[in-house]
């Protein structure tokens, strides 16, 4: 297949990369054979090194054994970015387990479908969901719990005030004494039984990850990732910074681990690299983060849009230097360029957009972070990545500069969906050239003559007014110009005379003032009339995942509940 792209790579990225035949856990046995005594965590000011980080993932491999978890067996991981994720990822892996990433911000009727879909025999528990956990587990094949509390890493005298003044009114303060087969993380870590580890033959074709999707379309489901997709993607992501420096890279841990993009963008990567990272467990506390990027000097800052934007126009922004930061990623939705250029310009930083999802483990594409940079694009595909569009009725492969469907093959390509054939079978097929199956991404993006792609929208959201098709990212992205947007979201509402009409939800920026006529009239000036927003609709914040993404479908859910409200059906005469 012709690739006009790796033209463009920036010197020193291969087109085609050996990648190593090891389990994904490899990565901290060696960087803690090689750089021992190197933070591998900050949290909260507290430093883990390597050979702590190592030590305690390999105790908590041989507890997980001692509580009868064998090869192949899935425990979840119910946490935010705290050390305890990242000793008890690695610990299950080296136990021969598989990872199972949950949302902390499920609810009970999520979380126990996640953990009955997925047939989960235990799961690491913050405190402060116990109680959830609790509720669901008697419907669940749960057989162990294991619970910890956030205090267990802080600084001695953050972990004192917080046991005095947080602990109990926030409702980290949990009892476990006399409920059966539940412990504390901690004990499980200092059992004299967890020195007796016994190592687990891991090959590459072996799941690692069950990394549920976001359920943007139906019920979640679980991708099927193995050592060998993830190790591929850890590759492709280093040699795509030729000027990282193995050993000396502190990276920005705001992006959930939960979440494909923190895990592999953030944790995989750093741990590969045997760099730091600095665990935030809540990247909405915005003061937070920007305490800790001018405390500890990250060179890489991989984020979302909102959490760049949110940077920009932070009214604590002038008590911070950012200028530490070298690289950042952006992805999870499209990246406005008026948020790049600012977000450039503020730290001197290169912030590339890129492009993945949770079956391709999930990065495919980014933007060369030194050579040619398209603003707007989601650049260019990795190594060994092959990339087509094709046309979303007919399946028949589009031209240079026609939309069509994103389908994708590569190393870091999902095995399928757990126990979900039929669904595996729509999202990976064959398109007869003989190479494999693709992945048909459900996105719509166009490709360039010298191979960028720009993704148009995606394929869902698509909205249909007066018999044409409007993509929100184009409406979107011309919000973001007026001066008075700090975010915008766009969907289709349902329409008598158009099927659905375009609507634009605002966020304006603090001190700032603009009409409902006033976005209307700056849109008419930059789109054609049949995408200028009929209805605009001001909003003191959109809905947004873990990740930070903006929800567009919530806004459809609530649009068609307000109207489900506001015209109740006609009772039928008795």
């Amino acid at each position: 297949m012709e690739k006009p792209w790796t033209r463009f790579y920036d010197p020193g990225v291969p087109a085609t990369l050996a990648y190593p035949a090891h389990p994904l856990h490899e990565y901290l046995s060696r960087s803690a054979r090689k750089f021992p005594d190197h933070p591998a965590l900050i949290f909260f000011d507290r430093t883990i090194c390597y050979r702590e980080l190592d030590e305690a993932a390999t105790r908590f491999a041989a507890a997980l054994q001692a509580l009868g978890i064998r090869t192949g067996d899935r425990v979840s991981l119910y946490l935010p970015n705290t050390p305890q994720y990242v000793i008890a990822y690695f610990g299950i892996l080296r136990a021969g387990g598989v990872v199972v990433p949950t949302n902390p911000q499920y609810v009970m009727r999520e979380l126990e479908h996640q953990l009955r879909d997925s047939g989960a025999r235990a799961i690491v528990t913050l405190s402060l969901f116990f109680d959830k956990v609790q509720a669901v587990r008697g419907q669940t094949p749960l057989e162990q719990v294991i619970v910890t509390n956030i205090k267990e890493y802080f600084p001695p005298i953050t972990k004192v005030l917080f046991t005095l003044f947080r602990e109990q009114k926030d409702g980290h303060r949990v009892g476990i004494s006399g409920l059966s087969n539940t412990s504390w993380f901690q004990d499980l870590l200092n059992h004299p039984g967890s020195s007796g580890f016994t190592p687990v033959a891991v090959s590459q074709d072996d799941l690692a990850v069950l990394g549920y999707t976001g359920g943007t379309t139906g019920t979640p489901k679980g991708a099927m990732l193995t050592h060998r997709n993830l190790v591929a993607n850890v590759e492709q992501l280093r040699v795509w910074d030729p000027e990282a420096q193995e050993g000396a890279e502190i990276t920005v841990g705001a992006l959930p681990f939960f979440h494909s993009y923190g895990q592999t963008v953030v944790m995989n990567l750093a741990i590969a690299s045997a760099g730091a990272i600095i665990c935030i467990p809540n990247p909405r506390e915005l003061d937070g983060v920007l305490k800790v990027i001018d405390k500890h000097k990250p060179t890489r800052f991989p984020g979302v849009p909102t959490l760049y934007t949110a940077i920009n126009n932070s009214p604590q922004l002038s008590r911070y230097s950012l200028k530490s930061i070298r690289v950042c990623n952006s992805g999870a939705g499209a990246l406005p360029p008026e948020v790049q250029k600012a977000f450039e310009a503020l730290t001197g930083a290169r912030l590339v957009e890129g492009y993945g999802l949770t079956e391709a483990s999930p990065v495919t594409h980014s933007n060369p972070l030194r050579s040619k940079r398209k603003i707007g694009s989601i650049g260019i595909p990795f190594p060994d990545t092959e990339v087509k569009l094709v046309n979303v009725e007919t399946g028949q492969a589009v031209g240079v500069g026609e939309e069509g469907e994103i389908v994708i093959r590569g190393p870091q390509i999902m095995k399928g969906y757990w126990n979900r054939p039929d669904e595996t079978a729509n999202a990976l097929r064959e398109l007869g050239d003989g190479g494999g199956p693709w992945l048909f991404t459900g996105d719509i993006g166009r490709m360039d003559e010298e191979g960028y792609f720009a993704i148009v929208d995606r394929k869902k959201d698509m909205i249909k007014t007066s018999g044409f098709n409007v993509y929100p990212r184009e409406v979107e992205d011309v919000l973001y110009e007026h001066p008075a947007v700090l975010e915008a979201a766009v969907v289709g509402v349902p329409d008598e005379h158009r099927i659905e009409a375009v609507k634009a939800y605002v966020v304006l920026r603090q001190g700032r003032s603009a009409t409902e006529q006033e976005i209307r009239d700056f849109c008419r000036q930059r789109l054609t009339g049949y995408k200028v927003p009929r209805a605009v609709e001001f909003r003191d914040s959109l809905p947004k995942s873990m990740v930070g993404k903006i929800l567009r479908r919530v806004l459809v859910e609530e649009e068609a509940a307000a109207k489900a409200k506001a015209s109740p059906p006609e009772k039928t005469p008795a």
